[in-house]
């Protein structure tokens, strides 16, 4: 692998426009607020093209290294990651209201620990292994923990992850195979989130909490040029994202922006669809009340663990794209999500987690709105496997001892 060109120019303080010096550890910018990453755009148009994205024989995302941070090939860490696929849903589709091959599920289940969390935090512990950091903690409601231990120990470096004690077991039992030290909580995440940031003067560990360092959106951001590239470079019309933190919304936005600068894109961007659970909506609730800060949500409860996050730092990120791109918020209710889920697993064979079935649900909720029509390409994203969260028992037996009566089955 030869080394990257560095077309980073700075970072930049998404809320004050506070410029960063690159090639430097950063957390947060001064203003506490989420630092981004920006590259000189008009250098790389000159030197970079679609055609040596489309011809690079890197795996996965890191096809698109060149528009990363990561420059060294020897820092790149990677777990086997594949261009997730985009499945059309057939009956599925007239049961949302939709028509068939209209609605397509970009599967994230299919990376490294099952889930789309392998993106950023690949991209995080890739440049923390740049800088020579030797451990690095989160908190997590399970996914983005797996991801961290994974990738920290194939890249060699400490891990220690905080879990909300209600957090899925697979969840918390992969994580601490896979690596790290683990501990559960009496708390939500914005609980475990205050404790790995409370400790880092203790114990010299790195935040890698959602947005708190500057990679993991440039790790989420290959979401959408890889959307861009599969799709032949003309993106979606509407795309439903289910949110928590909201770093793969933000970098979906950042990317299409990126690739419109750049002229690989042309037309109007995809409407962004943020999907929050009744039980916890703190970004819908404040883009319905035309706020672009969302207070803490108090007691937040979900079936769908992924979008549990009482509060993001980044709330502002995710509501300047959904009104930049003329999108809207959805709430849907729990058992919206598992009805849905069920139905799609059942009608074509598709297990979406329930922060994935969210989005369908949401997708069912616009079109009986008239948010959307049913001709527009809409693209649904399932953020994890399936098999990671609880399903129905199966209750039928066959005593092989007794008389069979094959007419029951």
């Amino acid at each position: 692998m030869s080394k990257n060109p560095n077309f980073v120019s700075h970072l930049e303080c998404s809320l004050t426009g506070d410029r960063y010096p690159a090639g430097e550890i950063h957390g947060l910018s001064k203003a506490q607020r989420p630092l981004l990453v920006r590259y000189d755009l008009e250098k790389m148009k000159k030197q970079l093209s679609r055609s040596d994205i489309e011809n690079s024989d890197e795996p996965g995302f890191w096809r698109y290294a060149p528009m990363l941070p990561v420059e060294e090939p020897e820092n790149r860490i990677s777990l086997g990651e594949i261009m997730t696929p985009l499945i059309p849903l057939q009956q599925s589709a007239l049961i949302l209201g939709g028509k068939k091959g209209s609605i397509l599920v970009k599967d994230e289940g299919r990376l490294p620990t099952g889930s789309f969390k392998a993106r950023g935090l690949c991209l995080a512990v890739s440049m923390a292994k740049s800088f020579g950091i030797k451990h690095l903690a989160i908190p997590t409601n399970g996914n983005a923990g797996a991801a961290l231990a994974a990738y920290a120990s194939k890249a060699n470096i400490k891990s220690t992850v905080f879990c909300p004690e209600d957090t899925p077991d697979i969840n918390v039992r992969e994580i601490r195979l896979q690596g790290a030290n683990t501990y559960k909580v009496n708390g939500l995440i914005n609980d475990c989130g205050k404790i790995v940031g409370d400790g880092k003067q203790h114990t010299g560990w790195f935040d890698v909490s959602t947005l708190k360092e500057p990679y993991r959106i440039e790790g989420k951001k290959t979401m959408g040029l890889e959307l861009a590239e599969q799709l032949g470079w003309c993106l979606p019309d509407v795309i439903f994202y289910p949110t928590g933190g909201g770093t793969g919304l933000i970098g979906m936005w950042k990317a299409f922006k990126e690739l419109k600068s750049l002229g690989w894109i042309k037309g109007k961007l995809p409407k962004m669809i943020a999907v929050q659970a009744s039980g916890c909506a703190p970004i819908v609730k404040a883009w319905q009340e035309g706020n672009e800060h969302a207070p803490v949500w108090e007691n937040a409860k979900t079936i769908a663990a992924g979008i549990r996050v009482p509060v993001a730092v980044g709330d502002f990120l995710i509501i300047r794209a959904i009104k930049e791109s003329g999108g809207f918020g959805v709430i849907v209710d729990d058992h919206e999500i598992i009805h849905i889920r069920d139905k799609i697993a059942k009608e074509d064979g598709l297990l979406l987690c329930p922060e994935g079935a969210a989005t369908a649900a949401a997708y069912k909720q616009a079109i009986q709105k008239g948010l959307i029509s049913e001709s527009e390409k809409t693209i649904l994203y399932n953020c994890a496997t399936g098999l990671k969260y609880p399903m129905p028992e199966v209750s039928q037996f066959v005593n092989k001892n007794e008389k069979i009566d094959y007419l029951e089955f």
